[in-house]
């Protein structure tokens, strides 16, 4: 009877056994955060704006005689040549104007002759008394007045001559004509508000970009107080489907008049445009290249957060290796890092993960950060 006892002795003394040479689990050490060290650097400072593109050069086409279309010489959307012909007005009234004042000149340049004659021979009468002095000086008289009844219907003749030439009427400039707004056998006249065709230059073109005269200010005080370089004023364009325009623009000027209505000053830059991408009138997105500025202090975006203000935050490893809350002035992004201009310097550890649940204070394990560990890492709750 006493060996099931002996049984229960021995399984109680086994567990007790087993319980207390259990090895115990090692006490868990601080959490482990990711920083980076803020360095400064030199960065270069853009920003985007909105702008419209504008043509180079624009020329309404208008006649400037009066009469009947008599034939259109051109495609409408083609490219014109400064000085080729684009329309003819009914030539026939100049043609008889023109040919009336070569008659009119031919008749004054006979005029002369006999007026010339007159008075040499009253110049010789005159001297022996066979005339008076009076009708000498008539003689002379008219014949300068012949003289300048010539010159008069040489004028006459040349104002025929341009009125006839104008019956053709030919481009101003160079570029793409639109539409047509008349057609043959249509009614024009020199004074008419209605242009008959309209033509642009596209190439180049301009893009007229409006920015804010507060910025504009605040551009140049950082220029003028040497915290900002000016670079080449050059842009990049994102058109309107989202695409980047493949050629670099030119920054020309910046109006000096600051629109009241808007508190906008307009830029204007310079695009080449050889393969007639870009039309007047387009809204583009234009990158605008402001500037290098040195030692500049950049923080990922990640890194920061915001409290119930509003205001910019961000946890640092301080000293003792412990949390410690930062509060930043960060006015911009550039890329995907916040440009700091206040609330950090030189060699302050940020952190930029695994510090969301921590409170001010708490002791961590800093390790340093790099975004291309931070994209080889596993995701949480996965690789368990």
């Amino acid at each position: 009877m006493r060996k099931p006892c002996s049984v229960a002795v021995l399984t109680v003394a086994l567990l007790a056994g087993c319980s207390s040479g259990q090895p115990q689990a090692p006490a868990a050490g601080p959490p482990q955060v990711g920083f980076v060290t803020v360095e400064p650097q030199s960065v270069t400072l853009s920003t985007e704006l909105a702008g419209r593109t504008a043509a180079y050069e624009t020329s309404d086409v208008r006649p400037q005689v009066n009469g009947l279309i008599t034939a259109r010489l051109f495609t409408e959307g083609d490219e014109v040549r400064a000085g080729q012909p684009l329309y003819r007005i009914d030539a026939q009234p100049y043609q008889a104007s023109v040919a009336s004042a070569r008659a009119a000149l031919a008749k004054a340049r006979a005029a002369i002759a006999s007026n010339d004659a007159l008075a040499r021979r009253y110049g010789e009468l005159v001297k022996i008394n066979a005339i008076a002095k009076q009708d000498y000086d008539n003689a002379v008289t008219s014949a300068q007045q012949a003289r300048a009844d010539v010159a008069a219907q040489e004028a006459a003749l040349r104002t025929a001559e341009i009125d006839l030439a104008r019956t053709t009427v030919k481009a101003p400039i160079a570029g793409r004509i639109g539409r047509s707004a008349v057609t043959t056998g249509g009614l024009v006249t020199a004074s008419q508000a209605t242009a008959l065709s309209t033509i642009q230059r596209l190439d180049p073109i301009y893009v007229d970009i409006t920015q804010s005269s507060a910025d504009q200010l605040r551009l140049r005080q950082k220029l003028l107080a040497g915290s900002l370089t000016r670079g080449t004023a050059r842009l990049r364009l994102k058109l309107e489907d989202g695409t980047t325009y493949p050629v670099e623009g030119v920054v020309k000027f910046a109006d000096v008049t600051v629109d009241p209505a808007t508190g906008s000053q307009t830029i204007r830059a310079e695009f080449a445009n050889p393969n007639r991408l870009l039309l007047p009138g387009m809204y583009v997105t234009a990158q605008f290249v402001e500037g290098t500025q040195a030692n500049a202090l950049l923080v990922p975006q990640r890194a920061v957060s915001r409290d119930e203000k509003g205001n910019a935050v961000v946890m640092v490893v301080g000293a003792g290796d412990k949390i410690q809350p930062r509060m930043l002035t960060a006015p911009r992004t550039i890329g995907e890092n916040w440009l700091v201009t206040a609330g950090l310097a030189r060699g302050d550890r940020v952190i930029v993960e695994g510090a969301q649940n921590l409170q001010p204070g708490t002791p961590v394990k800093p390790v340093r950060w790099t975004p291309k560990a931070a994209a080889n890492a596993p995701a949480a709750g996965k690789g368990q």
